[in-house]
């Protein structure tokens, strides 16, 4: 991103870097060898029982890096978090990452890899892109194997009844594929299943995804699994994972994957790199495991969350941070030249011309960004990843609309500088996080019910005036509540490219209207998922996916990955 010109590639880059065999980033993280399991010389996974010595340490600062609505133009939300990382250990503190794991999806499709830029990036970059450790393979093998479970249980009797009128419990698979949305399954005769219509979810949407970045370790984890509700009776009783006794063996399958990854950053500083739900279609941040696992070894431990601040960061406080107890100190928003200029009206194609009255438009969509983390209680810092097309009087806009809000607004170099580019974001983030100026609540109580805490987002974050319904989702809201699913917190499904509902709505709409066209019990997970607009649980390739231009050269070497 910035300083980004006719320069090497992020996977050129990636390669020239001089890495240290993960026993040693292990060793400068303070994690004995013992408790590492190598997956080759540069990842290795880290033993759960190493936890438990890690009971009595304090915990270091935790400091989110979310971004502004993001666009075409690119933000670097990623990019700017191992930047910050890097930064940090820069200027003398102790710091970790923690990231989520890319899906294949959007590495074939069109959003691409997800392990930094430039010279801010996390290592080995094409195995963190590609299959990694397995992680994601494990978790859709989890959730198929529960499904095979139902459609056996069916088959031999259905002994708890379940209505097979109403499909629940789906399949995943990690590539975005449009063709699997909706499928007719179990066709050609009675030993074949029941047939039906069903449908595909992406592997990063599964509630097994969510489960898995939301446990505490393997207990909390088979607890729940089986907690997963499967499907209904007629009379619309729940049944669960643990009624087909399929918790158990879901867990085998993901008890290796749950241990955190850990990997190292250009400058071999340490990251951990584990789960990857979607902040449009999940609840967006890496594993709770690794983030408290950064926690005890860092002073400060950066984290980022998915798409814009009005998805990842409201689900990390409101999800992530109220499950697990956490309590951020400081709130990184990443914005660029480039997308305010997006936001402010300009054309894809004239965004290198200078426009610095299309960036105070745009600025409209990162005060609103700014304003809702304020909600939480959180201080936040503006990182402006610079671009060399960025120009003095667009920059300045900058600052002095952050000047006007009382927030600081500091131009990151990072892409092309590495640490060095964000030691001053870093200096100002150790500031606002050691300040004690965080005092972190949660948007709604857990005891709001769940429609009310629907609207509260939609009108609080979002700037709806409205949000609508169909009644029979009304119906299944007011059954969820009637079972005892009401203290749940709502995830909210939703295009990451707007406030509204429409993509095409930039800058920072308000007045419009909420439409939640379907509700998913996530119970395993406890949270509500609220399916709004038009949002896909499993996208689909663009016209031109990135898949097109990812190849192997003559030296057997992967090109086009970035």
């Amino acid at each position: 991103m910035s300083g980004k010109g006719k320069g090497l590639s992020d996977i050129e880059i990636a390669r020239t870097a001089r890495t240290l065999p993960i026993g040693e980033i292990g060793a400068k993280a303070g994690i004995p060898d013992e408790h590492l399991f190598p997956y080759g010389r540069d990842k290795a996974k880290v033993g759960l029982d190493y936890f438990d010595s890690l009971d009595g340490r304090p915990d270091g600062k935790l400091i989110l890096v979310t971004g502004i609505t993001p666009t075409p133009a690119g933000e670097g939300k990623t990019t700017t978090a191992v930047g910050l990382g890097d930064g940090l250990n820069r200027i003398g503190k102790r710091a970790a990452i923690c990231l989520r794991e890319p899906s294949l999806g959007p590495c074939f499709g069109m959003k691409g890899g997800a392990a930094g830029g430039g010279h801010a990036q996390v290592v080995p970059m094409e195995s963190i892109n590609l299959h990694f450790t397995g992680d994601f393979h494990a978790i859709g093998a989890a959730h198929n194997l529960l499904s095979a479970m139902v459609d056996n249980h069916v088959h031999w009797g259905n002994k708890l009844g379940i209505d097979t009128r109403r499909d629940t419990w789906g399949r995943v698979v990690d590539m975005n594929d449009r063709a699997l949305r909706s499928v007719s399954i179990a066709l050609g005769g009675v030993g074949n299943g029941y047939p039906r219509e069903s449908g595909f979810d992406i592997t990063v949407a599964s509630e097994v995804m969510a489960i898995f970045c939301l446990a505490e370790g393997l207990a909390d984890l088979e607890r729940r699994l089986g907690n997963i509700v499967v499907g209904q009776t007629r009379e619309r009783e729940p049944r669960y994972s643990r009624e087909l006794k399929a918790d158990g063996a879901m867990a085998v399958l993901l008890k290796d994957a749950l241990m955190p990854n850990l990997v190292q950053t250009l400058e071999n500083n340490p990251a951990f790199i584990h789960g990857g739900p979607f902040a449009n279609i999940a609840h967006g941040c890496n594993s709770v495991m690794a983030t408290r696992l950064g926690l005890k070894l860092a002073d400060y431990t950066v984290t980022e969350a998915g798409f814009g601040a009005d998805l990842g960061a409201e689900k990390f406080f409101d999800i992530k941070c109220r499950k697990a107890s956490l309590r951020p100190d400081a709130a990184v928003v990443v914005a660029t030249i480039r997308a305010l200029k997006t936001h402010g009206g300009v054309a894809a194609g004239e965004l290198g011309s200078e426009n610095a009255g299309a960036v105070r438009a745009g600025l409209l969509n990162l005060g609103r960004h700014l304003d809702n983390i304020a909600q939480f209680g959180v201080p936040a810092v503006v990182g402006v990843n610079r671009f060399t097309a960025d120009t003095g009087a667009e920059l300045a806009a900058v600052r002095e609309y952050c000047e006007s809000r009382g927030a600081v607004a500091i131009e990151c170099t990072h892409w092309a500088n590495g640490g060095a580019g964000a030691e001053e974001l870093a200096r100002k983030v150790v500031e606002v996080a050691d300040s004690g100026a965080a005092d972190f609540v949660p948007l709604y109580p857990n005891d709001m019910g769940l429609w009310q805490k629907i609207e509260t987002i939609a009108r609080n974050i979002y700037g709806a005036a409205e949000v609508t319904a169909p009644p029979d989702v009304l119906t299944r809201i007011a059954e969820f509540e009637a079972c005892g699913f009401g203290h749940y917190p709502v995830c909210m499904a939703k295009t990451q490219y707007s406030f509204s509902t429409d993509p095409g709505a930039k800058g920072a709409p308000s007045g419009h209207t909420i439409h939640v066209r379907e509700v998913r019990l996530s119970c395993g997970a406890e949270f509500l998922v609220a399916i709004c607009g038009n949002i896909m649980t499993m996208p689909g390739l663009p016209r031109v996916p990135a898949a097109n231009s990812i190849h192997l050269n003559q030296a057997g070497e992967i090109e086009g990955l970035f």
